[in-house]
């Protein structure tokens, strides 16, 4: 089901890169799969199932219906906020590509060195506000972050809330989440994610072995 991680140098929101993720869980979508850890899955994860099962079959990926204008917002402030974090931490940001793990792949925002990564939010101004007040990840993106550790197999990621409309020198917040803290739930993502792809291959069987006449 999962291999060793290996790195792929392609450009984000690509075709090839696009392909690549095709009939794979991906770390953005694991919110959908550890929801409701413990009980079976939602719907929202069975839909991601279905997604899943017929992209591996036909070998073509299905693109997103979810484009907003959030999203696209984004995906154009995503540079300024990695040059203020390069400015402001002194550091370098390469390429997060594409993590191919097998039945698993992730994309993170940027590598750090050999040992972190970085994910990067660019949200309004009551969501960076939160963000700051909390000192700590946003919870919606908390599953995403840590597979975005995992995965790539890093020892620490920031996560990075970025908002255009804050005053100058607080558009920038920056949590650190180190792999050490989150062991136990590196734990329960493996077992939430054999769950997950007993159903999917489940779901594969479902597609392929239903009649479709029905006349």
């Amino acid at each position: 089901m999962l291999s060793k991680p290996v790195f792929h140098d392609v450009e984000q929101n690509s075709d090839e890169w696009y392909q690549m993720r095709a009939g794979k869980l991906t770390s953005s979508n694991l919110p959908k799969v550890m929801a409701n850890y413990g009980k079976s899955f939602g719907e929202s994860a069975k839909k991601y199932a279905v997604t899943i099962a017929t992209e591996q079959i036909t070998g073509v990926a299905i693109p997103s219906d979810l484009f907003s204008h959030h999203l696209a917002r984004g995906h154009a402030q995503e540079p300024l906020a990695r040059m203020e974090y390069e400015d402001t931490t002194f550091c370098d940001v390469t390429n997060g590509g594409f993590i191919d793990c097998g039945f698993v792949g992730c994309s993170t925002d940027g590598f750090v060195g050999d040992d972190g990564a970085i994910e990067i939010k660019s949200v309004i101004d009551s969501v960076h506000y939160n963000n700051v007040k909390r000192c700590n990840v946003d919870p919606a993106y908390k599953w995403q972050c840590i597979g975005n550790m995992k995965y790539p197999q890093k020892q620490w990621l920031d996560f990075i809330s970025y908002c255009d409309t804050y005053p100058v020198g607080k558009k920038l917040f920056v949590y650190r989440m180190k792999a050490d803290d989150y062991q136990e739930e590196f734990g329960m993502i493996d077992k939430r994610v054999a769950e997950f792809y007993e159903l999917v291959q489940e779901t594969k069987r479902n597609i392929l072995e239903s009649d479709y006449l029905n006349y």
